[in-house]
Order: C-alpha cells, then structure tokens, then sequence
C-alpha cells in the first residue's frame, strides 16, 4: 500500500535529485573563455548552456582598466530533462544535439577536371558497401582528344587511396583559351545572394575552379567570409546556363524570447488516470492532484536570449531583436530559489497554475468523494463538504474534516480527522489518524489515534485505540460492543448493552505495547512449539545412529538441518523473550493508573481490564469509575472526564 510516509520520501528524493542541477557565476577574460569554463564546471557541452551577463568585461588600455567578464550560467530545460533521465537509470535516453552515428553506404566518386595548370583528379573513397571507383572508368573519362600526356601510376594511386577533398594533378592537355568554362556573378539589390551563371568548356578549354569563383565574388566586392563549400560543390557538379545561388549574406537572427518551463502538469486534461497491475484503468486513482512538497522546484524561467546580428555580401550590418523578457509567475507559497529563476514550493501542497500564477496550495476543498473524484491522496489538508462514499480512500498529511458520513472506506492523516455525521464502516473501514478523532458516531470501524477519540453520540462494534483517551459526550453517549483501547480513560454514559453484546474495555497501558506484546506471545507460543518437535526428531534419529552407528545420506542431512533450524528457533526465540520482558517492565512502570467511567449504565457482561486486571461486570452498575489500586480494580463514583485541557482541531467549528 502507498502510504503518505513513502509518497514524502520519494518526492524528497526527487527533490535532492533536482537539487543537483544548478547555475554557476564564473569570471574570465572573455566570454568564450568564460562558458569553456561553465561547461567543464557543469559537465555539459557549451551547446546546452545558457547565460546572461553580470558584468561585461573590458580588456582596457595596454593593460589598463582590465575587467573580467562575470556571467551566470545556467543549463537548459532539455539539458535537465535529460540528465533526469540518466539519473533514473533510463539509458536509453539520448542528447538530442548529438547525431548517433549510423552505418551509411555510400558508393566512391571521382571528378576529372581540367584547370589552367592540368589534367586534376579528385577521389573520394566508398563508405560501407559502397562501390570503389574503377580505375577503367578514370583513364576512360581522362582520356579525351585535347588530352597530352597523364601519370597511369599516380592515376592507380590516387583511385586506390583517394585524394581527400583535393584536386590532384596527374596529366597535361592541350589548352585552348577561347573554349574556357566563362562565370558571371550578380548580387542581388538587398545585398544577400550571390548568384553565378555559368557557360560549359569547349574541348581544349578550363573547367571552372574555386580560385575562379573566388576572384570573381572578390572583384564584385563581397566582404563576408566565402563559402568555400559550396564553391567547391559547384567545381565538383557544375550547373551551366541556370542561375545558381553560390553565397548568400548572413541573415539576423532575432533572440528568442523569454520562457516558463514548468516542472509540473499546467493542462489538467491531460492528467491520466491509473493502470492497474493487470494493465486495466484503476478508476479510483484518477491521479488529479500533483502534490509537491516544500524545497521542490516547480517551473524554471528559461532567460531571453540575445540577438544574433547579420551581415550583407558587401558586409553591412543587419540589426537583429533581442528575446522579449517576461515577469516571473510567482503566486501564493512559492518564492525564488537562489539562482533567480527557478520557482520552488515554500510548503507541501497541492501545485495550481491559477491565472497564469503558479500557486501551492495548502487545504484541498472537495464537495464529496466518489467516482468523479477517485481516492485522494494529499500533502496538506483535506475539506470534503459531503459524504466519502463507499470504497473510496482519503489520505492527508495535515487534516481531514468531513462535513458528511464516512462509509466502508479508509481515512488516513497525519493530523486531526473529523467527520460532523458519523462513520458506518461495514467492518472493513478504517480510521488512522496522527492526531485526534472528532465524530458524531462509529460504527463496525477500526479506529487508530494517536491522541484523543471524541465522540458526541455513540460507539458501536467497533475496535478502537487511542494513546489518551476514549470520550463519549451527548445526550445518547452510548458505547456497545467492540475493544476499545485507551492508555488514560475511557469515558461513556452507558457501557454495554442490556442484551450483553461483548464489550471489552482497555485502559491503563499503551495499546500499542499491549498488542506488541500479545503479538509476540503468540508468535513466542509458536516457535516453542515448533521446537518441541524438532527436539523430539533430533532425539529421535540421534538414537538411531547410536544404535546403527552411522545414518543413511538423507538422514544424515536431515539431521543436519534440525540442528541448524534448532539454533534459529533458540535464538529467535531469546530476541522474542527480550522484547517482552521490556515491554512488560514499560507496562508496569506506566505512571497513568487507567480509569473507566459512566455516567449513566455499565451492563452485566462487560469486560474490564485496568493494567491487565479483569473486573467484569455480572449485575448492571450505575454512576461508577473503575480504578486501579492495590493490585485490584475498584469502583468508586463517577467521575466526570476534564476536558478543558483537550484542544479541538485548528480552523473547524
């Protein structure tokens, strides 16, 4: 069963977990220097940062007026989320920046390209299954009218080993000027493209090079760093007579803006509810409420970031915007962590995005709890305006007040439980409470307080504990079969019943002791038995082998294990023994005397036990308290219970 208790601790662990991911303040010469710094400090790539700039640096005046540069930097949502992930042990997850390398076949290619200076070659090697290049096919594509002389050696070479990303000479060919490849280049009114228009090379003229692009974008004025790559693109696959981009100007890039990354559910329709075990939907565990606890980090503001400035062919600066920032959605109980922009819960909770403000709320209002709600399981207070029906479970870490009935269902909280009509649990509810039971009435209920069980009307079969004291105050105040268990007083107008319904009354010890200790009798009873048993088998073949003077295998072994199972039995048994002895010195040294008191009726047949001493009552007693003195248990006159000293729930009428 999952208990508040273990709810808590596995949220805390979550908490430390999000506790690790942190920003740092770092302080460099420059900003590149500043974020290697980040990245090591963080174990992240530089790629998954981002920061924002507390003090710009200055590299002053020949060494004058230096300053660092001091930046904060933070890790990114995805970057969290990830390391998450890996802390989880889910090691199928994947950083989404890097590309998983992949088996790829690619077949080899070789371009034949005839320059200024000759005859060049360049070969690119097959990747995977990919096909090499055939060394016919080279010597058929070199071979041509206008063609002088080639090396076949460093041919076969070259095809062999590849020649990188480089043209490489290996012939000599007739050149002829007027049938050269001509490259005209236009740049565009808005200064972004460059666009080449080729003509196809005669025989005997030069095919079109880099350094020819080059010098032609170079002439026409462009400022910018070539692209180099798509020059050489264009060399290796030429378009001619077409237009073709071969540069284009750096576009801004505006800053992106300000964002909140929420750590919980803000779309409430898309909470789902639970599978159970067998993979059916559990409809009682609708799963509705996110409960947080105090320290846990619920949204992070993502910073906005700065523009990226652009620049024309010709180098002209274009503007770019900067992100817009945003105001932080702070709302009731939360506040800022350390780093500035990480929202935390001040208080255990339930975590709500209420008009755009992320909001913990401490008391959970419910107008009953049935079908449409599912079970609920809390980390505050509980107010339910209407009945818990049957079946259905309510679990609090501070509070539960019902202004309805309670039916076969199971209450649990830290703090006070009160129900204003009553409880009818059908022998299968429970009631576990830190604190005290307020309730009109119990019926058929198991009951656990760690204080006080008050109730206005009555009790009935039902088997009920408190640490304190069990009192029943109203006009009917009638208490009538069950076990009832209280370390103080039990307090009643009528005990019992006139047809004799068992009633027995506990009171004078701790509960809790008590049933430890009825729990280890028995448990104690069994081992003793047991070993009365495994005694008389070890006694038993023990005299065999003295008379055989050796055992079968089996035997032999079996022997082995009774002796063995003897040593656990003595042993637990010693543990067993401890135990009880010092719960029953806790029992006798307990200072409460223990008192049973009635105003009105004690009938014949019920049971009383004060500090394990039985009085049980054969003819009706009325107006009595029955005592502890002398190692008896005595009645006197009734004693009305004080209850000033027992303080109500806090906030409930």
């Amino acid at each position: 069963m999952v208990t508040l208790d273990v709810i808590r601790k596995d949220m805390q662990a979550q908490l430390l977990l999000d506790k690790e991911l942190h920003s740092v303040d770092v302080h460099a010469d420059s900003l590149e220097e500043a974020l290697a710094d980040a990245a090591i400090q963080l174990d992240q790539r530089s790629s998954n940062l981002q920061y924002e700039i507390v003090e710009k640096g200055s590299k002053g005046f020949l060494g004058i007026s230096k300053h660092p540069w001091k930046i904060r930097v933070y890790q990114t949502a995805e970057a969290v989320a990830k390391k998450k992930k890996l802390v989880a042990g889910l090691e199928d997850s994947q950083d989404e920046l890097e590309v998983e390398e992949k088996i790829v076949n690619k077949d080899g290619m070789f371009y034949v390209r005839r320059f200024a200076d000759g005859i060049n070659l360049k070969v690119t090697l097959p990747e995977g299954e990919g096909v090499p290049v055939l060394f016919k096919d080279v010597i058929s594509s070199i071979k041509r009218s206008d063609t002088i002389s080639f090396d076949e050696n460093l041919v076969k070479k070259i095809v062999a080993e590849g020649s990188g990303n480089a043209y490489v000479k290996v012939g000599e060919f007739n050149h002829s000027r007027v049938g050269d490849a001509l490259v005209v280049v236009e740049i565009s009114n808005d200064e972004m493209h460059a666009m080449l228009t080729a003509t196809a090379p005669a025989i005997g003229g030069c095919d079109i090079s880099s350094e020819q692009i080059e010098r032609v974008l170079n002439t026409q004025g462009v400022q910018i760093p070539l692209d180099t790559e798509r020059i050489s693109e264009f060399v290796d696959n030429p378009i001619y007579d077409q237009e073709y981009e071969i540069m284009s100007g750096i576009k801004p890039v505006d800053g992106r803006d300000a964002y909140i990354a929420y750590q919980f559910e803000t779309d409430l329709t898309k909470l789902r509810v639970k599978e159970a075990a067998n993979g059916q939907m559990n409809f009682k565990e609708l799963n509705k409420i996110q409960n947080v606890v105090a320290g846990q980090p619920l949204a992070q503001k993502m910073i906005a970031e700065r523009g990226k400035a652009g620049k024309t062919l010709f180098g002209r600066y274009l503007e770019a915007k900067n992100g817009k920032d945003i105001n932080l959605p702070l709302g009731k109980n939360v506040s800022l962590d350390s780093d500035g922009t990480t929202i935390i819960a001040d208080i255990n909770g339930q975590v709500l995005l209420v008009n755009d403000k992320i909001n913990v709320e401490p008391v959970l209002e419910l107008e009953g709890v049935n079908i449409k709600t599912g079970n609920i399981t809390f980390l505050g207070t509980v107010v339910i305006k209407g009945n818990v029906d049957d079946g259905f479970d309510v679990k609090a870490s501070g509070n539960i007040e019902i202004t309805g009935t309670v039916g076969k269902s199971n209450l649990e909280a830290d703090g006070d439980i009160v129900v204003s009509q009553g409880i009818f649990g059908h022998d299968e509810g429970t009631i576990t409470a830190g604190g005290s039971l307020w309730a009109k009435f119990i019926q058929a209920t198991k009951v656990k307080a760690g204080e006080y069980v008050m109730v206005s009307d009555s009790i009935m079969n039902s088997d009920v504990t408190a640490k304190k004291r069990i009192i029943l105050q109203g006009k009917k105040a009638q208490l009538t079969g069950g076990v009832l268990f209280a370390t103080e007083e039990i307090c009643a107008k009528n005990i019992g019943s006139p047809g004799g319904t068992e009633t027995i009354l506990y009171v004078g010890y701790d509960p809790d002791a008590k049933r430890r200790l009825e729990d280890l009798q028995g448990m104690q009873a069994l081992l003793v038995k047991e070993l009365e048993e495994v005694e008389l088998d070890i006694s038993t073949l023990e005299n065999m082998k003295k008379i055989r003077r050796k055992l079968p295998k089996e035997k032999e072994e079996h022997l082995a294990k009774l002796k063995t199972r003897q040593d656990e039995i003595t042993a637990q048994s010693s543990d067993y023994s401890s135990e009880i002895q010092g719960i029953q010195e806790r029992l006798r040294e307990l200072k409460v005397v223990g008192k049973v008191k009635a105003e009105g009726t004690v009938y014949a047949g019920v049971k009383i036990y004060v500090r394990d001493v039985l009085d049980e009552v054969r003819a009706n007693v009325k107006n009595v308290t029955f005592y502890f003195e002398n190692s008896f248990v005595r009645r006197g006159k009734y004693e009305p219970p004080t209850v000033e000293d027992i303080k109500g729930p806090d906030g409930y009428s």
